[in-house]
């Protein structure tokens, strides 16, 4: 479940996995955890089946992925007998920055499951100490696995404005290839929660009798790498206490994030910094003030800035495609298409196109004509002519596209045909 946006690059990271997904289910707008959750399990149950489900955020680490699959097993297992399961972190140290969750009594005959007393809210220190002293607490993963009916169920008895509006969401929702798109207007209205608040607190003591909570420790190497300090903290580091990737080079620089993606990287002298630097942009700042990183995006989305939205590096379904340069009419960028795929046959009002083939094999149709072009070999498509790019090779075809009109915006498209559903 992931914001439509995001849609090419989910499936995307799919295919590097070589996974194949049942469905990619895309939220118009993001209504946190307990909708999206709502929205996968109505996806488990419309063919009749009730599988357990586990529902995870996707910017978790686990540095001990047989112990987590080991509890995830035991976790399934209660699962499957109507309990709903989450799993608590056994705390390193009296962390203020997590939920915590309190542990009751061991399950009879399972000394590794847990009956779910209480969650707590973030503590202070003093509290955050007392609470790893006791070892009755356990750091709140945001992991939970439960049969797909039952979340169902819970929801629906627990916050049915928001089952409802899923549930018409998903109704007037459609399939477009391996994405299942949400129906916008019913799911916009849909209000936001997360699972913790929505249901499991409500379960938490045996408020639900008939519905027993239970938590499994997890001791697995986990970091929620919620801010550029945590992944500093996970990442390798050198001797000087630098972790670094990419073309970087350090000088007397010590303790510090260093992460280079397009070009090269230098710091001198410096302790302490965040420095990442991405095509996109540049980010600076004093690793005990990394929290403050809200300021950055606060002002671009106030400025209506394109970063706040756009990646320069644009994901769909046949590839990428990537800006160089950009003038008042005209801009250039490089496309990649996957091996055996290929463009929408398309047409543009406003803008003329010129390829050139820098790698691979390009097969170009253009006003129902068809002819290969191989590196170095360019073509010219007018205003107003019908045309295709498909990859018939085995490697990625590469492409320098400039544009040249009085409109280039991405908008200006006429789709007649599509693989991918978008016509």
């Amino acid at each position: 479940v992931c914001n439509e946006a995001h849609r090419f690059l989910v499936a995307e990271q799919f295919r590097v996995m070589q996974r194949e997904p049942t469905a990619i289910v895309l939220e118009p707008k993001g209504r946190n955890t307990a909708p999206a959750l709502e929205t996968a399990a109505l996806m488990a149950v419309r063919e009749g089946a009730d599988p357990v489900l586990i529902a995870m955020p996707a910017d978790h680490l686990i540095g001990d992925l047989d112990a987590f699959l080991s509890q995830v097993a035991k976790g399934a297992e209660l699962a499957a007998q109507g309990k709903v399961v989450t799993f608590g972190i056994v705390p390193t140290g009296p962390e203020t920055g997590y939920g915590y969750i309190l542990k009751g009594a061991a399950l009879d005959g399972n000394d590794q499951a847990f009956a779910l007393e209480r969650f707590v809210e973030k503590p202070d220190q003093a509290t955050a100490e007392r609470y790893l002293a006791t070892g009755e607490y356990l750091w709140n993963s945001g992991i939970f696995m439960l049969r797909a009916s039952l979340w169902l169920d819970l929801l629906a008895r627990f916050r049915p404005d928001i089952d409802s509006a899923c549930r018409k969401a998903f109704e007037g929702g459609r399939q477009r290839g391996e994405f299942f798109e949400m129906e916008t207007g019913a799911f916009e209205a849909c209000p936001a929660d997360s699972i913790d608040y929505a249901v499991m607190e409500r379960l938490s003591g045996g408020e639900v009798a008939e519905t027993q909570a239970v938590v499994i420790p997890l001791d697995a190497q986990w970091s929620d790498v919620g801010a550029w300090p945590a992944l500093w903290d996970v990442s390798e580091r050198d001797s000087a206490g630098n972790a670094v990737e990419g073309d970087v080079f350090a000088h007397e620089a010590r303790d510090n994030l260093l992460l280079a993606q397009h070009r090269m990287l230098a710091v001198v002298g410096v302790q302490n910094l965040i420095v990442v630097e991405t095509p996109d942009a540049v980010l600076v700042l004093d690793k005990s003030r990394a929290q403050e990183v809200k300021q950055v995006t606060d002002y671009l989305r106030a400025a209506q800035r394109d970063e706040h939205v756009y990646h320069r590096k644009v994901h769909r379904p046949w590839g990428n495609f990537e800006p160089i340069d950009s003038g008042g009419r005209y801009q250039v960028k490089r496309l990649t298409v996957k091996p055996g795929a290929s463009i929408s046959l398309q047409m543009h009002h406003h803008r003329a196109e010129h390829w050139v083939v820098v790698r691979g094999t390009a097969r170009v149709t253009r006003d129902g004509k068809s002819f290969l072009l191989s590196e170095n070999e360019s073509t010219f498509i007018p205003i107003g002519a019908e045309h295709r790019l498909e990859n018939p090779g085995r490697i990625p075809l590469e492409i320098i596209e400039v544009q040249s009109g009085g409109y280039l915006g991405e908008d200006d498209i006429v789709r007649f045909e599509d693989i991918y559903n978008r016509t």
